[in-house]
């Protein structure tokens, strides 16, 4: 994977920065907004919010193992770390909507609103938003912050599937 520009260096040394909170995972390990019991989608085509719970769960247990990344995921992902308030955000939302529907079953576009998950945003070393992390199955993370273009997702999106 290529090194994105705007990079905030190794995830290992952003990990350092966690705190201790606690958050339930209301998905009960669906990745969609409803309970997993009815859930029988293969493929998920929206973003999916996580919280502490899940990203602990679907992404990195970083609590468990804060000295290497290990990906817990099955596909390649994405997590955009956003505001409400953050006009860039709201302006690439509409991007990762289409790209969670080009892209179903293939990546995971994830979604941490960092007023409402502090911790997550600390650990990640967040200073602006939006900020991206980048995923790809066995490989270490790449971050990249501003708004993107969904030409520069798909270039991405290339190297990660």
């Amino acid at each position: 994977m290529k090194v994105i520009r705007g990079c905030k260096g190794n995830i290992d040394d952003l990990i350092q920065a966690y705190l201790v909170g606690n958050v339930s995972d209301n998905g009960e390990g669906c990745h969609h907004k409803h309970s997993s019991h009815d859930c029988g989608s293969a493929q998920i085509s929206t973003p999916i919010v996580l919280d502490k719970a899940s990203f602990l769960s679907k992404v990195f247990n970083y609590e468990a193992q804060a000295e290497k990344w290990v990906y817990e995921g099955d596909k390649p992902a994405i997590i955009d770390f956003h505001a409400t308030w953050c006009a860039p955000c709201k302006s690439v939302s509409p991007i990762l909507e289409d790209l969670a529907k080009e892209y179903a079953g293939q990546l995971y576009i994830y979604k941490i609103d960092i007023d409402q998950e502090q911790e997550l945003a600390a650990v990640f070393g967040i200073q602006s938003v939006p900020t991206f992390l980048f995923i790809p199955l066995n490989d270490t993370p790449k971050m990249a912050s501003g708004a993107l273009s969904k030409e520069n997702f798909l270039k991405i999106i290339k190297d990660l599937i």
